[in-house]
């Protein structure tokens, strides 16, 4: 693999015949991915040796997290987050999903209930069955340039037996960064009502706004991290999520202790493989995701600049991710997706995370491919009808 980084971000890699999910939706169809939240791009090369290295042992049995990754995740909170973790706090999962259907069912009992703020990817809106527990929906509210929690409406939804709230931080699939009002805005609410905070931060390594940083819930004051379990993982920022390695931190001992009785019995142990790659990546990536970052503030913008100038679309600006939230409801049309899927642009569908009428484009590909996508919308919505006023 190129050390190039200009090479590795500007051209496109051919995933043919490797079964990515990604492009076997579409295999047999004029179709470009633009959905599921990969990238177009190779891991770090310094990932790539280290798995090299490690498949030429050949022996790949049962594998303990060793004491350098948990090392490394340490300093990389310190160091990017300035939240100072212990190591007895971390707890290894084979991902993110898993860790946030464990923390469901180690919330209150079932029949008791649980808040996401929707729009949100998927997971969040299953995990709280998953585990007999009932969903409430905070919907967000867009104000301006950007969605905000609606707080005030929530006091009057919940009831005396929600137990939770989940919160995606920063949020998929809007794209906002949470700021520290917020947060502390919401540590209140959860205070309040007694609630456990489970805060997914996955891709807290992709802020693109120069002006946002990302926050850890638990990092804000003792007293909040006592009831939140936080999610992490290496896997979306160094572009790995098929090697499925994520850790939950949990300051309180307690909650530490329910979360793993929630899980006995069906949580994956993390793979070697997966375990050489995140070690690598947090060792030695720092470079090549400063690079990422340039590329996809790059797509981002550009992103933007074509949304803004097509008819019956709107986006609001992301700070975060590689993913962006395009309102579709101005288009006179049933299903923005498969409007768009018929003109060979994959996307996701709003629908997918509580809110129709929007789609999800995942900016993060080659310029190439960025470009091919947004020409496809653009042929495609020169023959797109407009809803009118008071249509």
């Amino acid at each position: 693999m190129p050390s190039d980084f200009d090479t590795t971000f500007n051209r496109t890699w051919d995933r043919r015949d490797t079964w990515a999910t990604k492009w076997e939706r579409y295999v047999e169809r004029d179709v470009l991915p633009f959905w599921v939240a990969d990238m177009e791009f190779p891991s770090p090369p310094e990932v790539t040796a280290a798995l090299q290295a490690r498949v030429a042992h050949g022996i790949f049995g049962y594998t303990n997290v060793s004491d350098t990754l948990r090392q490394q995740v340490i300093e990389h909170l310190a160091r990017d987050h300035g939240w100072h973790v212990q190591p007895d706090w971390l707890l290894w999962l084979p991902g993110v999903v898993p860790g946030l259907n464990v923390a469901c069912r180690a919330i209150g009992e079932p029949g008791d209930g649980i808040v996401t703020a929707v729009p949100i990817y998927h997971p969040f809106l299953e995990a709280p069955a998953n585990a007999h527990r009932r969903r409430l929906d905070a919907h967000l509210a867009r104000h301006g340039q950007r969605f905000e929690m609606d707080l005030d409406r929530l006091e009057t939804d919940i009831d005396a037996h929600t137990r939770g709230f989940l919160l995606c931080n920063p949020q998929n699939p809007t794209g906002r960064v949470y700021t520290r009002a917020e947060l502390l805005e919401l540590a209140a609410f959860a205070e309040r009502h007694d609630l456990i905070l489970v805060s997914d931060e996955i891709h807290a390594g992709l802020v693109l706004e120069p002006d946002c940083r990302h926050l850890p819930m638990a990092s804000l004051a003792p007293e909040i991290a006592r009831r939140t379990i936080t999610l992490m993982a290496p896997t979306k920022t160094y572009n790995m999520p098929g090697l499925g390695c994520a850790f939950a931190v949990i300051p309180d001992a307690d909650l530490r202790r329910r979360f793993k009785a929630a899980g006995n019995g069906f949580l994956a142990h993390v793979g070697p493989l997966a375990i050489t790659a995140a070690e690598a990546a947090y060792r030695h990536g720092g470079p090549w995701l400063e690079a990422l970052l340039q590329r996809l503030r790059a797509n981002r913008d550009r992103l933007q600049a074509a949304v803004d100038t097509m008819a019956g679309l709107t986006m609001t600006p992301v700070e975060a991710t590689c993913l962006a939230w395009i309102d579709a409801r101005g288009l006179d049309v049933a299903d923005p997706h498969r409007f768009f899927e018929d003109a060979g642009v994959g996307l996701s569908p709003g629908a997918q995370f509580g809110s129709p009428g929007f789609v999800r484009f995942n900016f993060g590909c080659a310029p190439a491919m960025l470009e091919e996508g947004i020409r496809r919308m653009q042929a495609a919505l020169a023959k797109a009808p407009i809803k009118r006023c008071g249509s």
